[in-house]
């Protein structure tokens, strides 16, 4: 039965009843649209790539740094002396903040310099120039630098510093007084080895620091020896200017030393 209605004298027809409204579905869903019927392939997540994907997977293997024997005693020794230079570096920092007392940073220094100045010639071969080593492996210690390959000795010896208050003043300008006298004998008599006169400068320069007197300038150049000394091998000797010339600053320096206690 068709439905008529009127509206403004206009008739219209409803449609037939029977129309299956499928044909109305299946057109509406010819037409693109993000929602998808459940025929259609549902769309999954991505999943990350697997770490097991060559582009994503990280090697665990281990890096050898020596094949052989010598290799392996080589970055040994190169390690060793790393290890010393940072070590020397933070003595010298702790010291000057009094965190570690005069005779405990002597006793240490002097251990690390002597630990220093064997294993220099071991690595010669591979560490020609220490400063450059220093600079390659991102070395920055100006204190150690200053300590090792310059002075040479602890800064308690080079500047004082040490306790002395059990120590008479008598007693320690004769000993003073002896080591000057001794250094200059043994010049006279030929001594121009760095492994004979540079202990001798040593003691005298930390005698002269157990004193509290003030500085002079034979006491600077007997430093300035002691830093000369340093720079040369064991085996090396002074030629004869400059054993002449270190028997002329040590016998000022005797002279003024008197003329300070004066």
């Amino acid at each position: 039965m068709q439905r008529t209605y009127s509206y403004s004298g206009n008739v219209y027809s409803a449609p037939p009843s029977n129309i299956n409204m499928a044909t109305s579905s299946s057109t509406m869903s010819s037409s693109p649209s993000p929602v998808q019927s459940s025929s259609t392939t549902t769309p999954t997540r991505t999943s990350p790539i697997s770490s097991s994907s060559p582009t994503q997977k990280v090697s665990q293997e281990k890096v050898k740094l020596f094949e052989t024997r010598k290799d392996r005693e080589k970055f040994e020794n190169m390690s060793e002396l790393y290890s010393l230079i940072y070590s020397v570096e933070r003595l010298e920092k702790a010291y000057v903040k009094d965190s570690i007392k005069a005779d405990e940073y002597t006793k240490a220094c002097s251990k690390l310099i002597a630990k220093f100045k064997t294993i220099t010639p071991i690595v010669s071969a591979d560490v020609p120039d220490i400063e450059k080593f220093m600079r390659e492996y991102k070395l920055d210690c100006p204190a150690a630098t200053n300590r090792l390959l310059k002075v040479g000795v602890p800064a308690t010896v080079e500047h004082g510093g040490k306790d002395t208050s059990g120590e008479s003043t008598a007693k320690q300008i004769a000993q003073t007084t002896q080591y000057f006298i001794t250094l200059m004998d043994s010049i006279k008599l030929g001594l121009v080895a760095k492994d004979q006169l540079a202990p001798m400068l040593l003691d005298l320069m930390d005698s002269l620091n157990k004193l509290q007197i003030k500085e002079f300038e034979g006491k600077l150049r007997i430093k300035d020896w002691i830093v000369t000394f340093n720079q040369m091998k064991a085996h090396e000797n002074l030629d004869d200017d400059q054993a002449r010339q270190l028997y002329y600053d040590v016998e000022q320096a005797y002279n003024q030393f008197h003329k300070v206690l004066q």
